[in-house]
């Protein structure tokens, strides 16, 4: 693949091998939403790309046809479509409020086909290790997602855009071993009919475990769906909007995070009520403090007796599942929806902020959860949690990323202020109220609190002529 761009070998890797300079070109890890956004803004702002892609098409977990993508059949937007779309490249008016999954990767494939971001990618070639050089640059490593030789290549930066919803999250249950139902996790659910006449127990009441507990309900023939802790459970529409517009428009009016949080609970008394009468526990926090759940059918599914709320599993035996509750119940398949852990399996930990222990897997930090502090040339795009849609955040992050890395070369004084500057300050929560502190919750933003944030970065790495 010519990319049109000088490859030669100038130096070697620490292990040995030629390097081949790639010179002010940059890396991108990742053609899914977040890679190809990357690939977008750099080429833009000028910029090489080499785009490194394990799959054989874009869309990253859009994708339903990639090893990894958690996506199943029914699977759509939880945030509408408005608040998810690229800004520069609007989705279809005939779409629904929230599309669904080969809608979104049709967008992603049209996106990519509209900006000519193909001839950037590399398909099939996965990154097995990046390495930073003594002056700012990298060394990426790469390989055959099917195996072959290792080639590596030095380049002026390194995006990652891998994402962080493949990795599955697996809790440890005593018993698990021996228990003679089947257990997966969610990542490997993909169809209704995988629920056909069976017992089914959904551990988890995220998104996904409340979606899949929805489609057993209508297709298993008994269902529980476990849950550690109460959830407020917000209906997709709220006063005949989508609820994320709705919540929009509240938080641009910047009203007290107490009165935003008044208006939600008197909102969900007047239509839901008190979903204890379900038998769902309360809630043992505030409505913001957790990843919002937006569902509608999941209280009518309870309220009409196809799904039974329980509480944690204590242990599995061999054809039964102890609850913390003291009730054993028998299901012959559970479904852990438990979540996803971040993977960088080809990074030191230490160049993410993490604990060199945690060998790839665990806590980035990172200012505005997008750039190093420990190498100028590295940032993470899309490593979000948001209260609304992804794709916007992660235009405005590339965006960012793409002046800073011109900076570094037009105003090398202006960029080392800010570098110093990130340096020096500490993380802090992206938005109002104190989330949970959980895996699930590391990445928890407010998107219009980030998207100040962030604006003032931009602002902060504009060039002036």
């Amino acid at each position: 693949m010519d990319l049109g761009y000088e490859s030669t070998a100038t130096a070697t890797s620490w292990a040995g091998r030629p390097v081949h300079d790639r010179g002010e070109t940059v890396c991108v890890v990742g053609a899914g939403a977040s890679g190809l956004v990357a690939i977008k803004n750099l080429t833009e702002h000028g910029f090489g790309v080499d785009c490194f892609e394990r799959e054989t098409g874009v869309g990253g977990a859009w994708n339903w046809r990639h090893d990894r993508s958690p996506v199943y059949a029914s699977t759509h937007l939880i945030s509408s479509k408005p608040f998810t779309q690229f800004p520069d490249f609007p989705m279809p008016d005939s779409w629904p409020d929230y599309p669904h999954h080969s809608q979104v990767l049709a967008y992603l494939e049209r996106y990519a086909d509209h900006f000519d971001l193909r001839r950037h990618i590399w398909f099939g070639t996965e990154v097995v290790r990046a390495v930073p050089t003594h002056d700012g640059r990298w060394d990426v490593t790469t390989r055959g997602a099917r195996g072959g030789a290792e080639r590596t290549q030095r380049y002026a930066g390194l995006v990652v855009a891998n994402g962080h919803n493949w990795w599955p999250k697996r809790p440890t249950y005593e018993g698990i071993e021996g228990f003679a139902g089947e257990v997966i996790h969610a990542s490997a659910y993909k169809d209704a009919a995988q629920l056909r006449g069976r017992r089914v127990l959904v551990v988890g009441a995220g998104n996904t475990g409340c979606d899949i507990a929805v489609e057993a309900a209508q297709q298993a023939t008994r269902c529980w769906h476990s849950a550690r802790r109460g959830y407020w459970y917000a209906p997709k529409y709220a006063f005949g909007r989508p609820a994320d517009q709705v919540n929009d428009l509240v938080l641009a009016l910047r009203l007290p995070l107490r009165l935003r949080q008044w208006l939600f609970h008197r909102t969900m008394r007047m239509t839901v009520g008190d979903l204890t009468r379900f038998g769902l526990p309360k809630p043992d926090h505030k409505v913001y403090e957790t990843h919002p759940i937006a569902n509608s059918q999941l209280v009518y599914y309870i309220g009409h007796g196809a799904i039974t709320p329980v509480p944690d599993v204590a242990r599995f035996h061999r054809t039964a599942v102890e609850l913390v509750d003291g009730r054993v119940i028998d299901p012959d398949l559970v479904i852990l929806a438990t979540g996803y852990l971040p993977r960088f399996e080809f990074l030191a930990p230490e160049v993410l902020g993490m604990d060199p222990s945690e060998e790839g897997v665990g806590r980035p930090r990172l200012y505005l959860h997008l750039f190093s502090r420990a190498e100028p040339t590295l940032a993470v795009a899309g490593l979000l949690q948001p209260d609304s849609g992804l794709f916007t955040l992660v235009h405005w992050q590339t965006v960012a990323v793409a002046r800073w890395l011109r900076l570094r070369a037009t105003a090398p004084a202006k960029a080392e202020a800010f570098r110093e500057r990130i340096r020096r300050e500490p993380d802090r929560p992206w938005t109002d109220a104190k989330v949970r502190d959980s895996s699930r919750h590391w990445f928890e933003i407010s998107h219009t609190r980030y998207l100040r944030a962030l604006q003032k970065t931009l602002d902060e790495l504009a060039v002036t002529s």
